[in-house]
């Protein structure tokens, strides 16, 4: 689909902005676009729509059931047989069968088995599995294995959505990182470019050595190097970033140059990513344990269905039987009857199945307890990660202030003519390395929080 323009971007974002003078996209907002309109959060919803799919299919081996059979040969004005059995079926949770039929079978050929009255035989019957099936079969499995697969499908939807908005959220962190750059670079290069006017001016007034003016251009291109790269890195963020922008009709859309990001980021990235109440964090409550405990309720229900395979098959059934014209006189000797029973005698297929289903459980056990720690370790660390990156961007900002100081001392020296551009210029750099470096950790302390918030797995924003 053809993209927007990117005038009609800057309007659409001037409108959510409340037509704010600077344009700004807040990470908050951004966000929202994120969890609301993007494609693969979407189609992690799907899974949702799948898991119910499948336990309605699921719950179909519980309808009830109508049969007809009708068979009938005529040949050489003879009637062989004219058979019609038809029959209503009830399954029920405990394997029990409830059944009602109906039979007329004629002719002078029928099995007299299968002889009935001329106005048919009605039967109602039930069936009772007595030892394997009666307390879980198959049907009843795959019901409660299609309940759970919602509740393992909610969970990768949910590591899904973190996964998606930890990438976007890192995306949007290079954005602001490569922007303030841009904006740190062209603060200097107009410095730079004031100086080289100035130094020129003295040059022609004979203040100056023309040497001078040599240093000086070679810190202009120099910013201008910077900048210009500065510019390609912002262009690429910028783009990278819009992967993640949507609208509700799945329409991609491309940020245009005039929005710039949240400026207040550093105050307000902890309560937007809801991490004020990281104390009461429970990895039970996180989606990838939760998706562990669900598929091991799910192979401990294999497990029961395999144990129940070791009990002999015993199949019961009773069918009262009575024509349709004396169904109310009810004659209990008239019924039918059956048996049927099977049973392996090593049992080996069925032991080594349950056997397997075991191990698959305690494999399964192992992976949630190694995942339970890796989760409670990596939060611990991502704490101290973001205690020191906070410390650092304290220690940095405090160094940008001093070579600040430094360079703005230096300046002053400069104009009453007590130093040299030489000097002058290590200052700057001396203060735009430590601009850098403080941009940087900044960088760094924001990828910490996000990378907090997917260990936490709490969707909530």
């Amino acid at each position: 689909m053809k993209r927007k323009s990117n005038f009609l971007i800057a309007i659409v974002f001037l409108a959510f902005n409340g037509f704010s003078q600077t344009k700004e996209l807040t990470y908050n907002e951004f966000l929202g676009y994120v969890k609301k309109y993007h494609p693969l959060v979407k189609q992690a919803n799907l899974n949702i729509s799948e898991a119910q799919a499948q336990l309605m299919q699921a719950r179909g081996a519980f309808d009830p059931k109508i049969d007809v059979d009708f068979d009938k040969k005529n040949f050489k004005d003879k009637n062989y047989y004219s058979l019609f059995n038809g029959s209503f079926k009830i399954p029920t949770w405990y394997g029990i069968e409830l059944k009602a039929a109906f039979d007329n079978n004629e002719g002078i050929y029928v099995n007299p088995e299968n002889t009935t009255p001329n106005n048919g035989l009605t039967s109602v019957g039930i069936s009772i599995p007595v030892g394997q099936g009666l307390f879980i079969n198959q049907r009843m499995a795959d019901i409660r294995k299609a309940k759970l697969a919602q509740t393992l499908n909610t969970a990768e939807r949910d590591l899904q959505a973190l996964e998606i908005i930890h990438e976007a959220s890192l995306r949007y962190f290079d954005w602001k990182k490569n922007y303030a750059e841009v904006k740190l670079y062209e603060n200097y290069l107009k410095n730079a470019q004031t100086r080289f006017d100035g130094v020129t001016k003295l040059i022609e007034q004979g203040d100056k050595p023309a040497i001078d003016s040599i240093e000086a251009g070679i810190t202009v291109k120099n910013r201008k190097l910077n900048l210009e790269d500065s510019n390609l890195k912002l262009t690429k963020a910028r783009l990278a970033l819009s992967n993640y922008i949507w609208t509700i009709d799945n329409i991609p859309l491309e940020i245009d140059e005039s929005i710039i990001p949240e400026t207040n980021l550093t105050n307000t990235i902890q309560e937007t990513l809801n991490q004020n109440s990281i104390e009461q964090f429970q990895v039970e409550n996180h989606p990838k344990i939760k998706a562990w405990n669900t598929k091991i309720n799910m192979l401990e229900i294999d497990r029961k269905l395999k144990a129940n395979f070791l009990l002999p098959k015993l199949d019961l059934s009773y069918n009262y039987l009575s024509e349709p014209s004396y169904f109310s006189d009810y004659r209990f000797q008239d019924y039918k009857i059956s048996l049927n029973f099977s049973m392996p005698l090593f049992l080996r297929k069925e032991r080594a199945s349950l056997k397997l289903a075991k191990l698959k459980i305690q494999d399964s056990e192992f992976s949630r307890q190694f995942e339970s720690l890796q989760l409670q370790n990596k939060i611990k660390a991502q704490e101290q990660e973001i205690i020191s990156l906070k410390k650092q961007f304290e220690y940095t900002t405090s160094l940008v202030n001093d070579f600040d100081k430094m360079l703005k001392a230096e300046d002053r020296l400069f104009e009453i003519g007590e130093s040299s551009l030489f000097v002058i210029n290590t200052r700057e750099n001396s203060l735009v390395s430590a601009q850098i470096n403080n941009i940087a950790i900044e960088n760094r302390l924001y990828n910490a929080f996000i990378g907090l918030y997917q260990s936490l797995g709490n969707l909530s924003l």
